[in-house]
């Protein structure tokens, strides 16, 4: 009766997969491009990308101060994390963060989340092939996250960020807020999570330039919001053995720049040493194609060291690699 169950249940979200673009309309899709700091949105959690994304009630260690800071507050010992996504077209991405826990059932870090394009040839419409000349464009966030356990269910989490953008000898400055809450039971590891990340306000590029339309005429630049997206999900385990467990993730996302979409997860551990994942995103344009990941647990002395690895096969963007290494001191401070 279980394996009937199980057999259903994966016909029923290949089906769901097959036709989603006939059966979820691109509502909200006339939004893209009206956010900046679009930056933000790329999953710099190998672990959540290699699960398609579905990672708002899931406690993914260090990374939280990305994917929900509200599982910050879980981490038992100083924790450093480092990861590396490969945007494609040469762009890199970074994420690095440390939290450290406190006697309080709390936890307080920092963050740093920083792109950079390389090196781009300056053109003009008299020049296509170049000037000769370079620009480089940039972009970097800097966060203070505080989580807090209110109960043996129920966490809660923030992350402050300041964002600096530089395109040539344009800059644009902001803030934006991220607000988290996780809600964890004791049945089948099920927990619920909504996280609104990156809500800001206006801003726009500021510098000595004047920018002109095709007629010449000076035109002023707009403000644009941040892009925030609001995230809803959860997660449990769906089965376990002594040695084995899978754990499915499901998440709705609503960017504020683009079509809602939806995130499906699975996560095989073995011995919780090994950890394969795959994904699926429903309605992300360009994104068509499962997603998948691994991560092996491993330790440097008696202090615990994740390595995760992602790949995202895309349309028009190529092949898009994660990885990430997460080190977590052995000094539980709360004991």
């Amino acid at each position: 009766m279980r394996k009937s169950f199980y057999i259903l249940l994966c016909a029923l979200g290949f089906s769901i997969i097959q036709v989603h673009a006939q059966i979820i309309p691109n509502l909200g899709g006339q939004r893209a491009g009206l956010a900046t700091f679009s930056f933000l949105k790329n999953d710099m959690n190998p672990r959540s990308a290699g699960i398609g994304g579905a990672s708002v009630a899931v406690n993914t260690g260090g990374y939280s101060t990305f994917s929900n800071p509200a599982f910050a507050a879980d981490l038992t010992g100083l924790n450093a994390t480092y990861s590396s996504y490969l945007v494609g077209a040469g762009v890199h991405q970074g994420l690095f963060s440390m939290v450290r826990p406190d006697k309080n059932n709390g936890a307080i870090g920092v963050s740093v989340n920083f792109l950079n394009s390389g090196e781009m040839d300056v053109r003009t419409e008299f020049q296509p092939d170049g000037t000769g000349q370079t620009v480089n464009a940039s972009t970097v966030g800097i966060g203070l996250t505080y989580s807090k356990r209110l109960s043996d269910m129920f966490t809660f989490g923030t992350t402050l960020r300041y964002i600096n953008e530089q395109l040539a000898e344009y800059k644009n400055n902001t803030f934006t807020i991220d607000l988290g809450f996780a809600y964890q039971t004791d049945w089948r590891n099920l927990s619920f999570a909504v996280m609104l990340q990156n809500f800001g306000g206006n801003s726009t590029l500021q510098g000595d330039y004047l920018e002109v339309d095709f007629n010449r005429n000076g035109v002023a630049l707009e403000n644009y919001v941040s892009s925030s997206v609001f995230r809803l999900g959860f997660s449990m385990l769906a089965y376990k053995k002594e040695q084995h467990s899978l754990t499915f993730n499901f998440e709705l996302q609503h960017p504020s720049d683009n079509a809602e979409n939806f995130r499906l997860g699975l996560e095989f551990e073995y011995l919780e040493l090994f950890y394969f994942r795959g994904g699926y995103k429903i309605n992300v344009l360009g994104h068509n194609w499962p997603v998948f990941g691994a991560g092996v647990r491993t330790h440097i002395g008696s202090h615990k060291l994740m390595i995760d690895y992602a790949a995202v096969p895309t349309n028009h963007l190529g092949f898009q690699q994660s990885l990430g290494l997460s080190f977590t001191l052995n000094n539980d401070i709360r004991e």
